[in-house]
């Protein structure tokens, strides 16, 4: 049967709809209409939410199809389904002509615009803004739109696709996914491959820069890697500990934590850190002024604070650079992160570093704040933790640091012989801080997350800078491992579901919440997208975690004196000031 003839009673429909009031195409609504049924597959379109007139976001629409050829690139893995409905949706994406579909950018993530099942089942949404000049419906045109164009983009870009290319760009994914799973039992925090390219073209541009030099590992710490495709790579191994990357300005060094920081996800091949991969627990920390704050306990790099509140469950509106950055810290370890990315140009000096001739003028009974120089061994060595920290002023990050990196015009050599040569001329400087206490978990109050205004779930991103949520606006613009306005919605209705399903009750400690939710978005994603129809990408519990921080009428009901997962809970003390 031919496109045309397959989508008859649906074009019918439409062409009788010509002239009409908006709001009549409503009716086409509750019912599947086919569009295709030939020997590529078999398909067919619903109207899955309405438009409400011309200036109204699109309608949105779903079509499924079976008995296609999928099934042959072997979808038995999540891993490679993605990856398969990753090439699809930018296959579909880059024909779309009116249609709206949500391919992403330069990261492989599980969206709601395209899902592939094991038997290769499709199901693709898309938005259509609908033609009506004057709030009248062109129905011919929609017609045309829905009943011949769309069948051909299925048809030549996705059921008619180049399966070879599908299975390599599915082969690629699966390796990087593969090599960031081996990272713990390699004794790894992260992987660079030789050859990869770091640089990207401009800040607003993330494909891969022009003429940029490829990486290449530094003998010491070069490893090889058998992947199941690719086979054996070779790259730099980052091992656990604390890794300081020093340099000149522009040669790279923060080009560098950046790749890392986006290892956490797999990459489109041609991007050029397809092989770039970081643990998937990795958190990017900075200071954020001006941010709110609730219930965190900064015991650890906060001492004292005026009035003699108790920093152990700090609470602001407006945090100081410092005081935000001591706070984003223990939310990563309590979201559960075990490597921290920090770089010296996005931190709070004051947090990071007192040198020795400060600590001669300012006596540590007037300093309140414990720099993070004296906390990030503790942290590895009590806790686990790792940390890849980027400095170019402070040479005491040398005494504390496993191994030494320089960034010279891209190129990546170790230094960690002479740094230590320079470590044991003595600085003068003593240490303020001689350990990290347990992580304190936080119950936070549902109350404080309803993602409802006007009687009905309310999630919108703007761009990666903010989250709308329900009545709240959430600013993420600090998150810096939000990749698109996708991921950025995710977390919204990630939250919004987490309240839904009884994960967030009021009486479960943060940790858990997250435990809970990660396993319901490792299925498929209209299972917590509760009913809505919006383009999402599934977000990280980490990002989940920072944006619902980030909250600004988030409460915290309890903190646990027991480190995380503990049973017996204290109130939290009075509001702090920034």
């Amino acid at each position: 049967m031919s496109a045309r003839a397959g989508a008859s009673g649906l074009r019918r429909a439409l062409e009788d709809l010509d002239g009409a009031p908006y709001a009549r195409h409503r009716s086409l609504s509750g019912r599947p209409w086919p569009l295709l049924d030939d020997p590529a597959g078999r398909c067919e379109v619903l109207l899955r939410q309405p438009q409400a007139d011309p200036f109204a976001p699109p309608a949105r629409w779903e079509v499924r199809c079976t008995g296609t050829p999928f099934a042959a690139l072997g979808l038995d893995g999540a891993v490679r389904r993605r990856a398969v409905a990753g090439f699809l949706a930018r296959a579909a994406a880059a024909a779309a002509g009116p249609f709206r579909i949500d391919a992403g950018g330069q990261e492989v993530l599980q969206r709601s615009s395209c899902e592939v099942s094991a038997d290769g089942s499709l199901v693709l949404r898309l938005g259509y803004p609908l033609p009506g000049p004057r709030r009248r419906l062109d129905g011919r045109r929609a017609a045309e739109d829905l009943t011949a164009r769309l069948p051909r983009l299925l048809r030549e870009r996705v059921l008619g696709c180049d399966l070879d290319a599908a299975r390599a760009f599915a082969d690629a994914v699966e390796d990087a996914d593969a090599l960031r799973r081996r990272l713990p039992g390699l004794g790894l925090v992260a992987f660079v491959a030789d050859g990869a390219v770091l640089p990207r073209r401009s800040g607003v541009d993330d494909r891969p820069a022009l003429d940029a030099v490829p990486f290449s590992s530094p003998p010491s710490l070069r490893t090889t890697v058998e992947l199941p495709h690719r086979g054996p790579t070779t790259g730099m191994g980052v091992p656990t500990g604390v890794t300081v990357v020093v340099g000149g300005g522009f040669h790279g060094k923060s080009t560098l934590l950046r790749a890392l920081e986006a290892g956490v996800h797999d990459h489109v091949p041609g991007d050029g850190r397809e092989l770039v991969v970081t643990r998937a627990d990795a958190a990017a920390v900075r200071a954020e002024d001006g941010r709110a704050v609730t219930g965190v306990d900064v015991g650890a790099f906060v001492t004292g604070l005026p009035g003699g509140l108790d920093p152990r469950a700090f609470t602001t509106a407006d945090a100081s650079g410092s005081t935000s950055q001591a706070a984003a810290t223990v939310e990563a370890l309590e979201a559960g992160s075990r490597l921290l990315l920090l770089d010296e140009d996005t931190a709070a000096t004051n947090l990071m570093v007192r040198d020795a001739r400060m600590q001669q003028l300012v006596a540590k009974a007037s300093e309140p704040l414990n720099p993070f120089v004296d906390l990030v061994r503790p942290l590895a060595e009590d806790h686990g933790v790792s940390t890849v920290l980027v400095v170019g002023a402070s040479g005491d990050f040398l005494d504390v640091a496993d191994r030494v990196l320089l960034m010279e015009s891209f190129r990546c050599s170790d230094v960690s012989e002479r740094a230590r040569e320079v470590a044991r001329r003595p600085s003068g400087r003593v240490a303020e801080a001689g350990r990290f206490p347990p992580v304190r978990d936080r119950v936070p109050d549902p109350v404080g997350v309803d993602a409802h205004a006007r009687g009905r779930r309310r999630v919108a991103a703007l761009g990666t800078d903010a989250l709308r949520l329900g009545e709240h606006e959430v600013d993420v613009r600090a998150v810096r491992q939000f990749t698109d306005a996708g991921q950025v919605a995710g977390a919204g209705h990630a939250l919004a579901h987490a309240v839904a399903a009884g994960h967030l009750d009021g009486r479960r400690a943060l940790a858990r919440v997250l435990d809970l939710l990660e396993a319901d978005l490792a299925g498929a994603v209209t299972g917590w997208l509760g009913g809505a129809e919006a383009d999402v990408a599934v977000p990280r519990r980490h990002e989940v975690a920072a944006a619902l921080n980030r909250v600004r009428g988030l409460r915290v009901t309890r903190l646990l004196d027991d480190p995380i997962g503990g049973s017996s809970a204290a109130p939290a003390p009075p509001t702090s000031p920034g």
